[in-house]
């Protein structure tokens, strides 16, 4: 997809499907840009956003996503690996993006080449990005990660003297960015750690400055601490889940939910189907049994495709906007569901996953909660030979 590309697609229409797989992915991006809106008129004109894209965009498809976002004004992109950033600006995304997990040694002449900006916690690591951007002959800009009780990836505090005085003797790296990351901003049980790490962090801050940098980017905040402490923003703030339409698992729930709109939806047909007799085992294992007289479909969905098959016998679609039970194992490729009482059920209906349908809904919260997870594991984890199908409406305006 190119930046500005219209894209729209009705999936309705079954002949659009004619060649492919009945199993498919669709992708709002008019959702997406509608949350970046959202998020925009929460934080106000001085904070800046910076959308996540890691790990495919949480499942949703980085580049499209990126270059829909871009279009609509967001001001940076988070990746977590170096390579991700590199397929981004491939694609011909300009705006800064920012390696959030930083980057091994050897990448730091694709960091030079494509202008990624690292995030860096180790002295080593920084004097090899100097080395390289002597080569260059530039000066590189950088974020520092400070570990304020996350407790991952981050230069401890006690070492933060040290390392901002050997920083100071790099003369081709500069450090732009300060930043951490909340632990538990959605858990009102752990507001008072929260409060402690922002109390760390502005610690750090001052300390980095009073060592003679001048960052311009001060960050800590992602979806949850946006959403529900202002204070906490700086004036760039890391969106993940929100940017997506997730929060129901992911943001305090005290705080009132924004307008937030889904953006991915997961949806299959019905491939085949049979009446069977009470007593007749299903799937492997024989886990189900049926009690009566039963009308059964086939879905041609699995654990491959992100289908978890902790659903086994628990989980539900929508057919014909009504739910039906998931029975038996769920397989590698094929999902057996009841709709014994859903009358006029046929084969190539469709049935919607994640996503709405009629009335009904199911959310990947819900699906979520169903196998002891979070929506974002849910969402990556619908794999990549499911087709995303791009779905935009209209072009947006740039957010202002």
């Amino acid at each position: 997809m190119q930046a500005g590309e219209n894209v729209t697609v009705k999936l309705s229409n079954p002949a659009l499907l004619s060649g492919r797989r009945l199993t498919w992915a669709e992708i709002d991006l008019d959702n997406l840009v509608q949350n970046l809106r959202v998020m925009k008129d929460a934080v106000g004109p001085e904070v800046a956003i910076m959308p996540a894209l890691k790990a495919d965009a949480y499942g949703h498809g980085a580049i499209a996503c990126a270059h829909a976002l871009e279009q609509a004004g967001a001001d940076w992109f988070g990746v977590a690996l170096p390579e991700e950033g590199l397929l981004l600006r491939e694609s011909g995304i300009s705006r800064p993006i920012l390696c959030l997990g930083g980057f091994w040694e050897g990448q730091e002449d694709l960091l030079a080449v494509r202008d990624l900006t690292p995030v860096v916690f180790r002295l080593g690591l920084l004097e090899r990005l100097d080395q390289q951007a002597k080569k260059v002959g530039r000066v590189l800009e950088y974020h520092l990660k400070v570990d304020t009780g996350m407790g991952r990836l981050g230069l401890p505090f006690e070492q933060l003297r040290e390392f901002l005085d050997a920083a100071a003797g790099l003369s081709n790296v500069k450090l732009d960015g300060v930043m951490a990351h909340f632990a538990s901003a959605d858990l009102p049980a752990k507001s008072e750690f929260t409060r402690e790490q922002m109390t760390r962090f502005e610690s750090a801050v001052e300390l980095v400055r009073s060592r003679g940098h001048m960052p311009r980017w001060i960050h800590q905040a992602n979806s949850a601490a946006a959403h529900a402490i202002p204070e906490a923003r700086g004036n760039i703030v890391r969106l993940g889940g929100a940017i997506y339409g997730l929060w129901r698992d992911t943001t305090n729930p005290t705080v009132g939910a924004l307008p937030w709109q889904p953006v991915m939806s997961l949806h299959t047909r019905v491939t085949f189907m049979k009446t069977v007799a009470a007593g007749t085992a299903l799937g492997y294992g024989s886990t189900y049994v049926t009690s009566r007289e039963s009308c059964i479909a086939i879905l041609p969905v699995g654990y491959a495709d992100g289908l978890r098959r902790a659903l086994s016998n628990c989980g539900r679609v929508l057919v014909r906007d009504q739910f039906a039970p998931i029975i038996g194992r769920v397989s590698m490729d094929l999902t057996i569901v009841d709709v014994t009482e859903i009358p006029g059920v046929e084969i190539d209906d469709e049935a919607v996953i994640i996503g709405r349908q009629g009335e009904g809904e199911i959310t990947a919260e819900e699906m979520a909660a169903q196998i002891g997870t979070i929506a974002y594991e849910v969402t990556c984890g619908i794999s990549d030979r499911v087709p995303r199908v791009y779905i935009r409406q209209k072009i947006p305006k740039k957010i202002p």
